[in-house]
């Protein structure tokens, strides 16, 4: 009976939820036949299936039977290939095994004319050479070293299945006659029963469907094991046994494996493929059944949809193995332009941290966008809101896109949103992949606001529809004056009304004016320059005030100043404020303080932004 593929969980991760339909498409598959020529094999249960993808910094995805141990056999040739290149060396390896596809069955009798040297590491005399290359070192036997070396790659101690070794062993006489035909040719320079039987139990190793995709994110990780973090192969040898592996890992379906899913992999009659993506990730597929090649039926139809429905095939171009995520920081760290009265930035900066915004950049491919997405559904536990900034992305492809499509649905049901800005050309992309476009923003000041509206209408509720305008006492700037002072200023200050869109301050204007805004907002922009559009970099409601650096150090209004709606404001200009010297030089003292004040909050606001922005 195949282990139940859905483990209990509300919220499955799109990249989940995808290998959950992979393995229900090709479950109910019947082709193929058990391997029967080692009795043992023929005990493996048809049913059995299982896939698993590692990632380079160690996340493992599976569905299925992936904890069903069977045993390794000829993907072995791969990994013990590569500790004989570490024992003997490139050119003592190469004089002793090619590097060819023989084009012929894995188990034939396949050596060079004259020289006797076998084609190629992965049919079996090259397999028995590269064992026979493995040197008893360090007082232990060449099968202790081989399953060592294995154990690194898989991340934990594997053992040898007595049972399928005796089966190998009792049966293996046609690898007996290849073997006494490499020593005929001084391929190997000892009496070769030791080897040959090293070669047996080296296939009877005991692994997994999740060893094999270790093992492979091991090869893609340069030799690094990316679960137990230590070195394991020898990175100048990875090439050597991906090469190999492209060109003659599948048996006599190499060239259609590569042309097709375009992966180095090597599968086994036990049922097991192991792929690698050099440099992003790992895979391992098992299931027994196998075609007339030798290879399981079932999984070379999943690699064949892994590799095109992920964008996987290593030949495709695009992006290599640079991080997609560029910055992440929180709301309560960097918060959009909008001023907030101070009941709402102490909020933000107490709840910020449920609105996260991440920088992505380069290229977006399955194995770029992967860790993004988990980093997202991982962190939903504490924030609710997720911004992808796309502005300095190069490239996406649909894969990509439909992950991050699939991401913004998984998320809804626990009540958590996803928004993107700066997505230019790929928001249709997006939308054709089911991405809800009202979550898309033109920048990332517009989508943290929207965030930023979103959680405080949750802490408070939602906004009056209508308000009644400010009176001056109830303005940021004159907190704490006393009645006397406001009622000074009350009969002193200027008082305008704007209309919508109307320009109150024009860029190169003098800063001849501080202005106290009691009802309506307005938006502070840099002009448009050399047919570039304006851009926001401020806006103010009821309560707050603008135009006060002008107004102190006396230069040129810097930017434009526009109301959204209707404004009334109260205006201090520079004739009353001077006045102030001899008519109430203690009101003069406390405005100063206060907009020194102001002045130095904004100053700390931008200090966190610039460290968040260093990552």
């Amino acid at each position: 009976m195949a282990a139940d593929p859905h483990p209990s969980r509300d919220n499955p991760f799109p990249i989940e939820t995808y290998l959950r339909t992979l393995y229900e498409r090709h479950r109910g598959y019947r082709q193929g036949q058990v391997a029967d020529y080692i009795p043992e094999l023929a005990k493996a249960e048809p049913d059995w299936f299982g896939i698993c993808i590692a990632t380079r910094d160690g996340h493992v995805y599976e569905v299925g039977d992936t904890g069903q141990a069977f045993t390794i056999q000829s993907i072995s040739k791969a990994l013990t290939y590569g500790l004989a290149l570490e024992d003997q060396g490139e050119a003592g390896v190469l004089a002793r095994i090619g590097v060819e596809p023989s084009g012929e069955a894995f188990n034939a009798i396949s050596l060079k004319p004259v020289t006797g040297v076998p084609f190629n590491p992965m049919i079996n005399a090259g397999a028995i050479a590269s064992c026979g290359q493995v040197a008893r070192r360090g007082g232990k036997s060449r099968i202790q070293r081989i399953t060592a070396y294995l154990s690194g790659c898989a991340g934990r101690e594997l053992d040898i299945d007595p049972l399928v070794y005796q089966s190998e062993s009792a049966t293996g006489h046609r690898n007996r006659a290849i073997g006494w035909m490499l020593r005929n040719f001084d391929i190997i320079e000892e009496e070769p029963t030791e080897i040959l039987e090293a070669y047996f139990q080296q296939c009877a190793i005991r692994v997994t469907c999740r060893d094999l995709a270790i093992m492979a994110a091991t090869l893609a990780n340069h030799g690094v094991n990316p679960v137990t973090r230590q070195p394991a192969i020898a990175p100048e040898y990875i090439a050597n046994i991906l090469s190999v592996m492209s060109t003659c890992g599948m048996y006599d379906f190499s060239g259609g494996w590569i042309y097709d899913v375009g992966l180095p992999a090597k599968s086994g009659v036990g049922g097991g493929i192991m792929a690698v993506l050099p440099g992003q990730l790992g895979i391992g597929v098992f299931s027994p059944p196998l075609d007339a090649q030798g290879n399981s039926a079932r999984g070379i139809r999943v690699c064949a949809d892994l590799s095109r429905e992920l964008a996987l095939h290593v030949f495709r171009g695009g992006a290599g193995p640079v991080k997609a995520q560029r910055l992440s920081y929180d709301n309560a760290q960097v918060r959009s332009r909008r001023r907030r009265p101070p009941k709402h930035r102490q909020l933000l900066g107490r709840e910020g941290h449920r609105v996260r915004v991440i920088e992505m950049q380069g290229d977006l491919v399955f194995s770029t966008i992967e860790p993004v997405l988990r980093s997202v559904q991982q962190g939903s536990v504490h924030a609710q809101q997720f911004v992808l900034n796309l502005r300095n992305v190069i490239s996406a492809d649909d894969t990509s896109l439909r992950l991050i499509a699939e991401l913004q649905r998984s998320l809804a049901p626990g009540g958590a949103r996803l928004v993107v800005c700066h997505a230019r050309a790929l928001v249709n992309r997006l939308a054709a992949h089911g991405f809800d476009v009202a979550c898309s923003y033109p920048d990332d000041d517009a989508a943290l606001e929207a965030c930023e509206n979103v959680l405080l209408a949750e802490l408070l509720g939602p906004p009056a529809q209508a308000r009644e305008a400010l009176t001056l006492a109830q303005c940021e700037l004159l907190d704490g004056l006393s009645p006397d002072n406001l009622a000074w200023l009350e009969g002193a200050l200027q008082e305008r009304h704007y209309a919508a869109r109307d320009t109150i301050v024009r860029s190169g204007d003098p800063g001849d004016a501080l202005f106290l805004l009691l009802d309506g907002s307005v938006e502070v922009r840099l002009p448009a320059q050399a047919g570039k559009p304006g851009r926001r970099i401020d806006l103010f409601t009821a309560g707050m005030t603008f135009g006060e650096m002008a107004f102190i150090d006396g230069s040129p209004r810097s930017a434009d100043v526009v109301a959204l709606d209707p404004v009334h404001c109260r205006v201090l200009d520079r004739d009353t404020f001077n006045r102030l010297d001899t008519d109430n030089p203690g009101l003069k003292i406390s405005l100063l303080q206060q907009i020194t004040r102001h002045l130095s909050v904004n100053l700390r606001r931008i200090n966190a932004e610039v460290l968040a922005f260093k990552g």
